[in-house]
């Protein structure tokens, strides 16, 4: 096989194989890729283990819900919340002789930075009973937004 390295009048070559670097760089590139850690973000939350048997415990009629509208605003049954005033509103409602169940709603376009620093409020505030509430909304994906119609919003 024959091979040059130049010109036959014995001059230097003057271009640069650049295929080797551009292997090499493929391969650190994909070395890189594969060794750096998957960006996730997770507020890891206790929520009850289903039993089949049924709970002698007494149901508590009294449930407060927080929901996160997609103005990124708290809402405490309905009252515009701070986090500050959340926290506070959670530990308060913590001191009755009875927990109240803590319901969370946030709406279909709320903040995902909003929701889960709220999550993190109610995890580091104690409450034990806690729930999430309306997923049966977003059961089924589809591409585009929902449009709700007068019968949906009135039920």
């Amino acid at each position: 096989m024959a091979m040059s390295g130049g010109k036959d009048d014995g001059s230097p070559m003057m271009e640069m194989n650049t295929t080797p670097l551009i292997d090499v760089m493929l391969v650190l590139l994909i070395m890189f890729i594969i060794t750096i850690p998957v960006a996730t973000h997770a507020v890891n939350i206790d929520l009850p283990a289903p039993s089949d048997s049924p709970s002698d415990t007494v149901i508590d009629p009294v449930k407060n819900k927080v929901i996160i509208t997609r103005d990124d605003e708290i809402l405490w049954n309905g009252t515009p919340q701070t986090q500050g005033e959340l926290l506070n509103t959670i530990q308060q409602s913590l001191l009755l002789p009875v927990e109240p169940e803590l319901q969370f709603e946030p709406e279909e376009f709320a903040s995902y930075d909003t929701t889960a620093q709220v999550l993190k409020i109610i995890k580091g505030s104690g409450a034990t009973k806690f729930g999430f509430v309306g997923n049966e909304r977003y059961r089924i994906f589809d591409s585009g937004p929902k449009e709700v119609n007068a019968t949906q919003s009135a039920q």
